[in-house]
Parts: C-alpha cells; sequence; structure tokens
C-alpha cells in the first residue's frame, strides 16, 4: 500500500490529508497556520501520523496547496524589491512600467524602472536594436538595491530573443539576483504581461519559504516523498518549477475549493465563495468546470494577463482588521491571518478583525471566545457588517454575467 500527503498552507489555518491508493481518506488535521511556515506543517504531519501510523516510507507523493503568494500581494509583505527592465523605448513610453499601480505595492516593489531601446513588432520585425550597454549600465546600477528584476519586452512571446539576451546579461553581472523573463509568464499584452512578471519576481522570497518550509517538515519527518506544488490550472507542478514561477500558485487555493464545492453540492453551475482568513476568492462553476478568464485578471488591485481561473479576489477574511478612525471605519486589507486566536479582541487580543464583528452579533460561536471582550458598540457592529456583506455581495455580482438567478456556495479552506 502507498499513500498520498496533501497539505494546503492558508493565510490562518494549515489543513492535512493523507489518501490510500484508492483516494479514501486514512487521516486528516486542521491546526492554525504558524509564521515560520514549516513549523505549522511539521505538526500537521506530526498529528497525521499520530493518527494514522502508516510506513513513511510508503508516503511517495506529498502535494502542497498553498495561498502564501497569493496572501503576500494582497498584504503587500515579504515582496521582494525588483528591478524592472522594459525593452521597448521609444515605442512605448506614453504608458510608464507601474502605470495604475497602488501606492502602498508601488513603495513595497520599489522604482527601480529603466526602460530601454529595443523591441520587435507584432509580426516579428525588430523595431530597434537591443541596448546591451544601457542594460549592464542599469543592472550595475541596481545591483544591491533590488533581489529581483523583471524584463519585458515589446511583443516578446512572438520573439524571444532579447529577452533571452538580457537574462544573459544580468546572470554575468548580478548571478545572485532572480530573473523573470515576461514571455514565459504571459501572453501579449505588454501592460498586463509586465505587471504579472513584476508580480512573479517580487515573489521569489515568499515561495523559496513555502518549499524550505515543506522540504524541512517532510525531512524531520523522515519522509523522502516526492514534492509538488498545487498550480493555478487545478494540476500539479514540481517544487524546482515553482521557484521559478511562483505566480502561478495564486489562485490555486481557490481552484482546490471550487473543486470540492463541486464534488460536495453536486451542483455543476455555481458561484463559489471561498472565505479564507486574509481574503475571500470568488469563482465560477459552468457545466462542471472551473470558468478560465478570458480576459485581464486583477491581483492585488494590479491587472494581470497569465493563465488562470476567473477568480476575484477581495481583501475580506476571518482576520481582517477593521479600522475606526473618528466616524471613519475601514476593512482591511491587511489581516491577523493565523494570529487570530491570539490578535482577536473577542479571543483576547488588542485587535478589531471581522471575526470579533460577526461574534459581536451573534452570528459566529467559536470555543474560547467571548462577545464581551469586543470593544464594538452593536450600532457600529451593524454598519461593519453591513459593509462586509456589500463587499461579498459588489464581488459576487461583478463575476456573473448573466442577470440570471444562480446558486452560490460558501466554502472556506482548500483542502476542506
Amino acid at each position: 500500500m502507498t499513500y498520498r500527503l496533501g497539505i494546503d498552507v492558508g493565510g490562518t489555518n494549515t489543513d492535512a490529508v493523507i489518501l490510500d491508493e484508492s483516494r479514501q481518506v486514512v487521516a486528516k488535521v486542521k491546526q492554525p497556520t504558524t509564521s515560520d511556515v514549516m513549523t505549522g506543517i511539521y505538526r500537521a504531519i506530526e498529528k497525521l501520523l499520530a493518527q494514522a501510523p502508516v510506513d513513511r516510507g510508503s508516503i511517495r507523493y506529498a502535494m502542497l496547496g498553498t495561498t502564501q503568494c497569493t496572501n503576500a500581494i494582497v498584504e503587500r509583505k515579504q515582496l521582494n524589491r525588483v528591478g524592472i527592465i522594459r525593452i521597448g523605448a521609444q515605442a512605448t513610453t506614453a504608458v510608464p512600467p507601474l502605470a495604475g499601480w497602488d501606492d502602498t505595492l508601488r513603495q513595497v516593489i520599489g522604482e527601480h524602472i529603466h526602460v530601454l531601446s529595443g523591441g520587435y513588432e507584432y509580426s516579428g520585425k525588430t523595431i530597434a536594436p537591443f541596448d546591451e550597454e544601457g542594460l549592464k549600465q542599469a543592472v550595475r546600477e541596481m545591483r544591491g538595491k533590488v533581489q529581483s528584476i523583471a524584463v519585458i519586452g515589446v511583443f516578446s512571446p512572438v520573439r524571444v530573443e532579447q529577452e533571452r539576451q538580457a537574462a544573459q546579461i544580468i546572470r554575468e553581472i548580478a548571478p545572485e539576483m532572480h530573473v523573470s523573463l515576461s514571455h514565459e509568464i504571459g501572453s501579449i499584452g505588454l501592460v498586463e504581461r509586465e505587471n504579472a512578471t513584476i508580480l512573479n519576481a517580487a515573489l521569489m522570497n515568499v515561495i523559496q519559504g513555502v518549499v524550505d518550509g515543506f522540504n524541512g517538515a517532510l525531512q524531520k519527518h523522515r519522509i523522502g516523498a516526492e514534492l509538488y506544488l498545487g498550480q493555478n490550472d487545478g494540476t500539479l507542478m514540481s517544487s524546482q518549477y515553482a521557484l521559478q514561477y511562483p505566480i502561478f500558485t495564486i489562485a490555486c487555493g481557490p481552484t482546490n475549493s471550487i473543486r470540492g464545492a463541486m464534488h460536495l453540492s453536486g451542483l455543476k453551475d455555481a458561484i463559489i465563495v471561498d472565505i479564507g482568513g486574509t481574503t475571500t476568492d470568488v469563482g465560477v462553476v459552468q457545466k462542471g468546470f472551473p470558468r478560465q478568464s478570458a480576459l485581464a485578471v486583477d491581483v492585488g488591485g494590479v491587472r494581470t494577463n497569465f493563465r488562470m481561473p476567473d477568480i476575484l479576489s477581495i481583501g475580506l477574511g476571518g482576520g481582517t482588521v477593521i479600522h475606526e478612525k473618528g466616524s471613519e471605519l475601514t476593512i482591511g486589507p491587511e489581516s491577523v491571518g493565523y494570529l487570530l486566536p491570539e490578535r482577536g479582541q473577542a479571543f483576547g487580543g488588542p485587535v478589531l478583525t471581522a471575526t470579533d464583528v460577526a461574534i459581536c452579533l451573534g452570528l459566529a460561536d467559536i470555543p474560547g471566545t467571548d462577545p464581551t471582550r469586543v470593544r464594538l458598540s452593536p450600532a457600529y457592529a451593524q454598519r461593519a457588517h453591513r459593509r462586509m456583506v456589500e463587499k461579498v455581495a459588489d464581488a459576487i455580482d461583478r463575476m456573473k454575467t448573466s442577470p440570471d438567478a444562480v446558486p452560490v456556495v460558501l466554502v472556506g479552506g482548500g483542502a476542506s
């Protein structure tokens, strides 16, 4: 008998299961996610093995689904500072890189931007010679100031030579830097492909921490399984591939939830609302399959065009922080995430969260909480609740493509 180990690391909880050869659940656990990821995974595996003392050598495959990359973008945390090389002057200077980005995200990414001569026409014809010397100077200027470099060439999916030439030069001058090439990430549209490539470059530290954490936890338990990560088209990728393309893990959690909701509800056409600790993700099932995005996809307020299911993520989850400044009320996007049992007011902590609002209004009953600890007037709680409902309703409306009624399925936790 051989087994498979599946783990979903969310912003709040880590869920884990062991399946046998017939895909039957042998053991399952849920426990709070930890700040270093590895500890939470280690504890989850420990509890699994306590439930089902299987031969560790018989666990052949280990699969990890994680929302860590999505959460990092939404919360603007743990992101690399990115050097941006656009190959397309003078043809593309009318719309500069990072145009339309939220100021909070621009500050985290940094604004090390260089637009160099080069690029191709849609036919593959060269627009202008590639500025090698300009690139070398730019890399030397950015070295030590950024951790990753994103290279974006005009119509590079048609011809890849200039992007590959740029990557070779960057690796010769600064071999310690991660390099993301846009033709490997997105489709034709320049701005959306550029945005996706910059986000991919910004996620390198995040995905490295996830993979290291998973590997470390498996090694501590003496499990030598092959390691895979879930990607956003519902399939798996190797850990080596994930380290190059972390952006493809974005929306893998909602994809898992969509597939789980379809299986449990038996519905073939529905809207699935996956409520996590940091975000709420809304997806659509049509004729039994997750709807794929045919347009630019919004990720953390940034328009992108890499392949992924049609998911709308909003910064609202159980750990979302509610701010009160006089008569002003704001919801998120930051979240206490896995620290909810320590930081949430209903648990005895100092931070007002979405979960506290629900508990205060009697809409949730969670062991270990006390509604009287929530320092919130009933009127203010009602106001915050209305704002949260409006955010979710607006997200659902934005995902509908017709005025007809459609079932809505609420789920939480990719591994559930």
